[in-house]
């Protein structure tokens, strides 16, 4: 059974007294300041009172869509503060440059043009805040011709190339998509990782600065040992299914009662392994003495190896391979790696009570990583949709009062 950290221990000093504006949607860019919130920064959401990110009605519960709370919303959002402001209202507009001006980052996935039409672009809040860090997120950035178009994942995995490698040609099942949203989790991460480093350079400077990511350009940046294979050595890529283009015997393989998966890349790897499944006539058969031999009778050699394994299961030949230095490991579901003690022994799932969702609490992933004084983590759950309006605008000079007039105008 998984078990969960509850302990609440927190690494999460480092972006502490850092304030995000997150006007973002769906995944891209709330998975970007989810990531600045598991290290202590405040991020304040900043959602439409009708109804909010659209993540809110996205999951597989359809009771916690209809809370707004569906599960897409729940996997990225826990921490953080939610505003409603209807940013089509000059009241709202008004607010919002008020919060900027006690803002560090302002983080929006919006299509490009649209925060300008708003009255709210990268100009008009540096005027307000020269220190500004404002970051968009779009599917192709802010310049180009396919700047105006729209882009949810699966748009950017057809034409980053991604779809066109996965998958496997030689069955016809290529392409094919990755099948969880790749590019919106690499443009968060890029996104992330710029916003922050914008953050130190103005430790120096004092300056802010506009940040740019295009989904397709981080994707093929993440692409990066694919492109170099066409860019510098005129090799167009091919979707090879579970095999590894860069050596054999690299890829997935059949045991007895399922999937393993070996990476012998390197000639003394190749050799244990040959050991080990009792055939060493292998390591002199001159069809695979060597890399590049191997690669090119790719099919004959994983015939001979599954021969062999399908003598034993998948968990004793992971066992056997890794303690003999052949990395292997299990082709495993989402559930089992969740349950694995390996990921149990890091604490990347945490638990955080919740008074809004049934049963009391919502389990999380962590940050991925750990460091000498803790874990990075998040204090609160996800907020339900206008959650901390009042708290917020009282910072702004909105009072109770003001604050009802202000909903009844449907400006939050």
């Amino acid at each position: 059974m998984m078990t969960e950290d509850t302990s609440g221990l927190l690494s999460a000093d480092l972006l502490t007294g850092v304030r995000v504006l997150d006007l973002t949607n769906v995944l891209s860019g709330p998975f970007c300041t989810y990531q600045m919130v598991l290290l202590g920064a405040e991020v304040i959401k900043i959602e439409n009172p009708r109804g909010g990110d659209l993540a809110r009605q996205l999951g597989a519960d359809p009771k916690l869509n209809e809370k707004n709370m569906g599960t897409s919303f729940l996997a990225q959002n826990s921490g953080k503060k939610s505003v409603t402001l209807n940013l089509k209202k000059p009241e709202a507009i008004e607010l919002f440059l008020q919060l900027v001006k006690a803002a560090d980052v302002v983080v929006e996935n919006f299509r490009p043009g649209v925060m300008d039409r708003l009255g709210v672009g990268y100009e008009t809040l540096r005027a307000v805040n020269p220190g500004l860090v404002f970051c968009s997120i779009s599917g192709f950035g802010q310049e180009g011709p396919l700047r105006a178009n729209p882009a949810y994942d699966q748009i950017v995995q057809g034409m980053s190339g991604v779809m066109s490698i996965t998958g496997d040609e030689a069955t016809g099942s290529s392409p094919l998509r990755v099948g969880f949203p790749l590019c919106d989790s690499v443009g968060g991460l890029t996104a992330a990782y710029a916003v922050v480093s914008a953050l130190y350079a103005r430790e120096k400077t004092g300056k802010g600065r506009y940040i740019d990511v295009s989904m397709l350009d981080s994707t093929l940046v993440m692409l990066g040992w694919v492109v170099s294979n066409y860019l510098s050595a005129g090799v167009t890529p091919r979707a090879i299914g579970n095999q590894n283009m860069t050596a054999a015997p690299s890829g997935t393989f059949q045991t007895a009662n399922g999937l393993l998966n070996i990476a012998a890349n390197k000639q003394e790897q190749f050799e244990g392994l040959c050991r080990l499944i009792g055939n060493e006539a292998l390591i002199t058969d001159a069809r695979f003495t060597g890399r590049d031999q191997r690669k090119a009778n790719r099919e004959l050699l994983n015939a001979e190896i599954t021969r062999s394994l399908l003598d034993d299961t998948a968990e004793a030949w992971e066992h056997k391979f890794n303690a003999a230095g052949v990395p292997a490991g299990r082709v495993l579901t989402v559930p089992q790696v969740l349950d694995h003690p390996q990921v149990q022994s890091r604490n990347l799932i945490q638990q955080i009570d919740s008074d809004i969702l049934p049963g009391g609490f919502v389990r999380v992933t962590r940050a991925g990583y750990t460091m000498a004084d803790g874990e990075p983590g998040v204090s609160s759950a996800p907020p339900g949709l206008g959650e901390h309006t009042a708290d917020i605008l009282a910072e702004v000079a909105v009072d109770a009062q003001r604050l009802a007039e202000l909903k009844a105008l449907g400006v939050v």
